[in-house]
């Protein structure tokens, strides 16, 4: 059910209309005032660059989210030091997907027939629903196909994208509804950043998962067997874990152990640019939720996957 609050709120947020210049559809626009709030625990802010974002804050913790690609940037538990990383070179102006946080990789993870990670990640997402509860403030964003969409993926669809606040925990819920006449399919991630110190942070929970290593060549992955019960980050890391259970453990090297645990999420994807990125490979590991397989949905079916990352 659609809140009061949330109309008013997406009054301001400018939507994918068709009235916007081909190469401006999906992206966001102008933002001319941001001062309202849905709730005392989730709050509408002018963020970065202008463009608008969501803040939950619970008791102990908060979290941000930008409209645009509706990407999680940041998640603070109770020792407001953020758990999540955003790049130094992170843009944040609509231009391109905001380098960080946890961005979302729709209809395709990778390179392909579209744009590298599909198109998701590029466009202004709406608000539909929230919570306004300190004990877990929810939020829940909307995207639907525009001609933007249609232009490399040619279905009708809707998603949603439910975020939702602790203590020490921060998940999310993302469902996809086909409401096109025919069937299509699709792979998808969550392409998250943790802050880490790289040399010292590990990876428990994937030993025994069969391995597609992109290292030294992404576009001929290398099968494999992971055999490790810790696994490291020594240098370029571009690994995809098939098969992977529903929960695993990093270390951050920074003293936190988080527990990212999911529904429907099958893969999981561990990335490290290394010297690539030299600025700031250091700062980050990538543990990524995915769907590496395709989803095949027909008429009217809906996938839901869930992930949900917690801190001890």
């Amino acid at each position: 059910m659609i809140s009061t609050a949330s109309f008013a709120f997406q009054s301001l947020i400018p939507t994918q209309s068709s009235s916007l210049p081909r190469r401006k559809r999906g992206r966001i626009g102008v933002v001319r005032s941001m001062s309202s709030s849905l709730s005392t625990a989730v709050q509408t802010l002018e963020g970065n660059g202008g463009i608008p974002m969501v803040k939950l804050t619970s008791t102990t913790s908060t979290a941000e989210v930008y409209l645009f690609g509706a990407c999680v940037t940041s998640w603070k538990p109770s020792n407001d030091r953020d758990l999540l990383f955003v790049r130094p070179d992170a843009v944040f102006n609509g231009t391109k997907p905001i380098s960080g946080g946890i961005p979302h990789c729709f209809p395709q993870f990778g390179p392909g027939a579209m744009q590298q990670h599909g198109f998701a990640r590029n466009m202004n997402w709406s608000v539909v629903d929230s919570k306004d509860s300190q004990e877990e403030p929810t939020v829940t964003f909307e995207l639907k196909d525009t001609p933007y969409s249609r232009s490399m993926w040619d279905f009708s669809f809707h998603a949603l994208y439910k975020v939702a606040l602790n203590s020490n925990s921060l998940s999310t819920t993302l469902t996809v509804k086909n409401t096109d006449d025919k069937a299509f399919s699709f792979n998808s991630a969550l392409h998250t950043y943790f802050s880490a110190a790289v040399s010292s942070a590990t990876v428990k929970g994937l030993k025994n998962c069969k391995t597609l290593n992109k290292d030294p060549d992404p576009s001929n992955p290398i099968e494999g067997r992971e055999e490790r019960d810790i696994i490291n980050y020594p240098g370029f890391v571009d690994c995809i874990y098939l098969d992977a259970p529903s929960e695993v453990c990093l270390d951050n090297g920074l003293g936190d152990i988080i527990t990212i645990q999911n529904k429907s999420w099958s893969d999981v994807v561990l990335w490290n640019p290394h010297l690539q990125m030299e600025s700031c490979y250091k700062d980050f590991v990538c543990v990524e939720n995915a769907k590496i397989g395709k989803v095949e949905l027909q008429s009217n079916e809906t996938w839901i996957a869930e992930q949900c990352i917690s801190v001890s």
